[in-house]
């Protein structure tokens, strides 16, 4: 799979927006980060960024991650470490829209951007900091999905606070966190690119530790409480997919 541009990778995402079950983990997944991708998109277009060249590379090699992660589990291969967890539980019938959502986006801030950095200075013969102020523009963009996430798919949190462990999954991780942490392993595999071997275990133990927390954002909960289920989107409230749309 090759893709030259933002609008080759949004016609992916919308075909599998359209092709895969509403209810599956990935599609909440995708159907999220359709939405980002799309933003993205207007922003390049309308000179949003300070290198719009870089930043519209960036954003295809780090959708590229994601999609070769959808291409490998639909040929039946083994995903990288991070993606396992949502893959393998997609259909899980205890698992909530908001946990696959989030889970897909630790798999991919987590360990995808690090590499889709590295890839880009590469690609484009630059260095860290060029990237940086444009990194830091997409950033905010992500720190807004996810606060749509949060709010579209659980109920209030005073709600959750006192009746479902799912407040304690999904708030012990941070998209800001995660990005802060993205950002200094791709420095570190920057700084050793000259040291290949190094590099990839260093690539690996990433890739493991996303996973992890992963597996825990996925941790199943069974159905949310029928006390709390008016308080949920309507959207929400009736099927597996949240308020979460493209």
């Amino acid at each position: 799979m090759r893709m030259t541009g933002i609008g080759a990778v949004l016609e992916r995402m919308r075909r599998l927006d359209a092709t895969l079950p509403p209810g599956d983990g990935v599609a909440v997944f995708n159907r999220v980060y359709l939405r980002v991708t799309e933003e993205i998109g207007r922003r390049a277009a309308g000179g949003g960024f300070r290198d719009v060249r870089a930043a519209t590379e960036l954003d295809v090699r780090f959708a590229r991650r994601y999609l070769d992660a959808v291409d490998r589990a639909a040929c039946g291969l083994r995903q990288p470490a991070c993606w396992r967890p949502l893959f393998q539980l997609r259909g899980h019938p205890a698992v909530r829209p908001v946990q696959f959502a989030l889970a897909g986006i630790n798999a991919h801030i987590g360990h995808d951007l690090a590499l889709a950095l590295v890839d880009t200075c590469r690609a484009l013969g630059t260095g860290p900091r060029a990237l940086q102020p444009d990194f830091e523009r997409i950033g905010e963009l992500l720190v807004a999905m996810e606060e749509r996430v949060r709010e579209e798919l659980m109920p209030g949190p005073d709600l959750l606070d006192v009746a479902d462990p799912l407040t304690h999954v999904v708030g012990s991780w941070t998209l800001e966190a995660a990005r802060n942490a993205a950002w200094t392993a791709f420095r570190t595999l920057w700084a050793v690119r000259g040291l290949p071997e190094v590099a990839e275990e260093f690539a690996v133990r990433v890739d493991t530790g996303v996973g992890l927390v992963g597996r825990y954002l996925l941790t199943p909960l069974g159905p949310l409480p029928a006390a709390l289920r008016p308080y949920l989107p309507a959207q929400s409230s009736g099927s597996s997919t949240g308020a979460i749309s493209s």
